[in-house]
């Protein structure tokens, strides 16, 4: 990565948890000649932080975020197709996402800032909904509402319809989200770089309901079966719109639609058994 010039800072919502990191980060910054850009929600959240700027209209080269998985998908989705990459510290409850911990902050920050990590290209799901296309980086989900009936979902991929299940719900993941709600549902865990999609289902009414994954270029419908019911459309947790009854939705993969920053040397499979195998401990 080349010499980085000015930064972007995303954080949670406990500016009280992040603000001696913020701080710190703004010195090694000047020293390092790299410019601290804050947008308007983030300056309110900190107040007046010396030796930052409020962001502008063009690109910083790094986004760096100080926060959990909702938030670094948040600077994703937001520089998606840039090439800004994203560097997350964890702050959050898991952080599969993220580059370092807290306590890691003095021994990489000053190597983010030089350009000194690696980027991982992330690809995205994209979802046609009635106010145009939405990307998710972790996941596309369907939901039934909270006070009706279950849901009845069909999916088909290239056409072939495969099933109909009466369920609470169905997630479309990608490699990185697969560890998300889709490992909550009994899916498959996709190894970062595997090319394809995985499909499962919230608390299928069957003993036959599978997850399956999906070839990277086959086109994903589904489609709300119920005659009365809408089922939420939501991605990466955020409600995206509703899919009436009788409606069907496609969803499409795309490749390298964003750019995860990781400390050099870093692996998939190490970040898989540091944040999920200590979880049993």
């Amino acid at each position: 990565m080349s010499a980085i010039r000015s930064i972007t800072v995303f954080s949670h919502g406990r500016p009280g948890d992040t603000e001696s990191a913020l701080r710190r980060i703004v010195a090694v910054a000047a020293e390092e000649d790299v410019e601290v850009r804050l947008s308007e929600a983030e300056a309110e959240k900190f107040g007046t932080i010396p030796g930052t700027t409020p962001d502008g209209s063009s690109h910083p080269d790094l986004a760096l975020v100080l926060g959990g998985d909702g938030t670094i998908l948040t600077a994703l989705r937001q520089f998606a197709g840039t090439g800004v990459p994203v560097f997350g510290i964890n702050f959050g409850a898991i952080g599969f996402l993220a580059t370092i911990e807290p306590w890691e902050l003095e021994e990489h920050i000053r190597l983010a800032l030089r350009g000194e990590f690696d980027v991982m290209e992330l690809p995205g799901l994209v979802v046609a909904t009635p106010e145009g296309e939405r990307i998710a980086v972790n996941d596309v989900s369907f939901h039934r509402r909270q006070d009706g009936r279950v849901a009845e979902l069909t999916y088909s991929v290239e056409g072939e319809e495969l099933g109909e299940v009466r369920c609470d719900g169905l997630v479309v993941s990608t490699p990185a989200g697969s560890t998300g709600y889709n490992l909550a549902n009994g899916g498959p865990v996709l190894a970062w770089g595997v090319e394809g999609f995985v499909v499962s289902f919230i608390a299928p009414h069957t003993l036959t309901a599978r997850s399956l994954v999906v070839a990277p270029g086959d086109g994903l419908e589904v489609t709300n079966r119920s005659g009365s019911e809408e089922v939420d459309v939501s991605t990466d947790a955020r409600l995206a719109c509703a899919l009436a009854p009788e409606a069907t939705m496609r969803i499409d993969f795309r490749q390298r639609q964003a750019l995860l920053a990781q400390t050099p040397g870093a692996t998939f499979y190490h970040r898989l058994r540091d944040k999920f195998g200590r979880l049993s401990y």
